[in-house]
């Protein structure tokens, strides 16, 4: 399975790289594919590192104005001319989607595949992988927008939250 996973490229805590790293050595031993931003720094590096390490392979998306961050040694790079295209290319490219800790880039990302779903353009399962309850604010706010009727559909139909790495791989070994 070609899984994306949308994180940070910055430089993270023990607790956030730990749990990132353990959910790449699971990605790589099952013989997955990491789909990711391509970059060969911070937290985006472990996950390629633990991917790679553990047997699996690694298909990169990067962007111009960031191609000399992108990791070398990737089974396949592309690099798109920019940010919409990137992510046009990584949700292409995907069987399903993870989120794991990050920034803007990170929420933006997360948002599109959630806005696809949402209305019916796209059907790949999304974990949203809440590390050291990271996203517990984030989790709530989905929460209330499906009980206050924001949501055309159940937020279960849009995504799946994990606490752990190994849930979060479970869900979408049982999904796919």
């Amino acid at each position: 399975m070609n899984i994306c996973v949308f994180l940070s490229a910055a430089d993270l805590d023990e607790r956030y790289t730990r749990p990132a790293r353990e959910f790449a050595e699971l990605l790589g031993r099952a013989g997955h594919t990491l789909v990711w931003g391509g970059s060969d720094v911070g937290l985006m590096k472990v996950v390629a590192d633990g991917v790679q390490e553990a047997g699996g392979r690694l298909l990169g998306v990067s962007v111009e104005f960031l191609a000399n961050k992108a990791r070398p040694g990737a089974d396949e790079m592309v690099i798109a001319p920019d940010l919409a295209e990137r992510k046009r290319l990584l949700l292409e490219k995907a069987d399903a989607v993870v989120i794991m800790v990050g920034g803007t880039g990170t929420l933006d990302e997360a948002t599109e595949i959630l806005e696809l779903k949402k209305h019916g353009r796209a059907d790949k399962p999304v974990v949203l992988l809440n590390t050291a309850g990271f996203y517990d604010g984030l989790e709530t706010q989905f929460r209330r927008m499906e009980a206050e009727g924001f949501l055309p559909r159940p937020l279960a139909e849009l995504m799946f939250f994990a606490a752990e790495p190994a849930a979060a791989l479970a869900h979408l070994e049982s999904v796919a």
